[in-house]
């Protein structure tokens, strides 16, 4: 199992440990729930260095990435990212990613944890004929998610770069920290604002302690993983492994907003004649109508409890203090109002479609 490079700073903290993706990680320091509300209030930092990097670079990189993902990144400008998914090419999905334009000819791709290797061999085959040069950073590279409502002014005097001036889904390059060439991106899982830092191993040990420093009287504190994903959930968004995996398609999986049929790229026409004819299911969110938390690999069923679809991601939501969900269901049913029910042990419990993302900001 492999360790970050804070690892050893989480036990100290008094973090539950445990394996995931691979890793040592963090899952939960003072509990989820008082977590969640840290993120959502105040501010939390994340080590997320499990994560993966690869630089794609040289004249070839554009249509390399072209090629294996679905979005299009010739919109991108440098300090611009986007978020983005690798069809594969039996109507599923290899990962979902983001993409960064570093520079002309040089793009960074951040890649699920559990999807290093695959999403390396992926890529690799389709670069064997058009030849960009490719690097696998992810040994090399940590990276900290500082996110909550008070991000840009906890944050402010650890760098000359204006935070405030990055807009969501920019970046930018420079000192942070005492730190060289560190990234600064307004980007994140948890749809509570704030930022992504990538630096070096030899640095996040020492960003790390000055960001807690820096955030002390903004309320910050270290966050594990249990309350990333009650944070993501509540957004609506994917999870791979449990949401999204390698036979998920991405139209039932309402990724068509990053699939652009303007170029080429793997398994375009098939996905494109499944957006055209309709998806025959549809991800879905739901709200329990009953105090009952749904699980993942729950049975979503009809009123008599014949099985419909299945939950892929279920907690109790602690903005909402209800139970949500999301899953897949036949395409008919994934109208918001829509009614639903969810197999909990021996019971069918009520639950109602609703338009995601489940929190909105106050």
């Amino acid at each position: 199992m492999k360790s970050t490079a804070l690892t050893s700073t989480h036990i100290a903290l008094g973090a539950k440990m445990v394996p995931f993706a691979g890793f040592n990680m963090p899952v939960q320091y003072e509990g989820v729930t008082i977590e969640h509300h840290t993120v959502r209030n105040d501010l939390g930092v994340f080590d997320v260095s499990h994560m993966g990097e690869f630089l794609i670079s040289g004249p070839q990189a554009i249509e390399l990435i072209q090629k294996v993902s679905a979005n299009d990144a010739t919109k991108l400008t440098v300090g611009r990212a986007q978020y983005s998914y690798l069809p594969n090419e039996n109507g599923g999905i290899v990962d979902d990613l983001l993409i960064y334009k570093m520079k002309d000819e040089e793009y960074l791709l951040v890649v699920n944890a559990s999807n290093i290797e695959k999403d390396w061999n992926h890529i690799s085959s389709y670069n064997e004929t058009i030849g960009a040069t490719m690097e696998n950073l992810s040994d090399d590279y940590s990276l900290l998610a500082i996110q909550g409502p008070k991000a840009v002014d906890a944050m402010q005097s650890l760098t000359d770069i204006d935070l405030s001036s990055i807009k969501y889904y920019h970046f930018e390059v420079g000192a942070f920290a005492k730190a060289e060439n560190v990234i600064i991106s307004a980007t994140g899982y948890t749809g509570s604002g704030g930022f992504e830092i990538y630096c070096k191993n030899d640095d996040v040990l020492s960003i790390w302690n000055q960001v807690l420093e820096s955030g002390a009287s903004h309320g910050i504190k270290p966050i594990g993983l249990a309350a990333r994903d009650t944070l993501r959930l509540e957004m609506g968004f994917c999870l791979y492994g449990n949401d999204i995996n390698d036979t998920t398609s991405p139209i039932e999986a309402g990724l068509g907003w990053v699939t652009k049929f303007t170029k080429d790229f793997v398994n375009a026409a098939a996905i494109e004649e499944q957006k055209n004819t309709g998806a025959q299911r549809k991800l879905i969110g739901f709200q329990m109508d009953e105090k009952a938390i749904p699980r993942g690999g729950y049975a979503i069923t009809d009123p008599e409890g014949n099985e419909i679809g299945m939950v892929t991601s279920g907690t109790m939501s602690p903005s909402l203090n209800t139970g949500i969900g999301m899953g897949y269901v036949p395409s008919s049913l994934g109208i918001p109002g829509s009614k639903v029910f969810i197999q909990i042990r021996k019971k069918i419990v009520p639950a109602t479609v609703v338009k995601l993302p489940f929190y909105k900001k106050p």
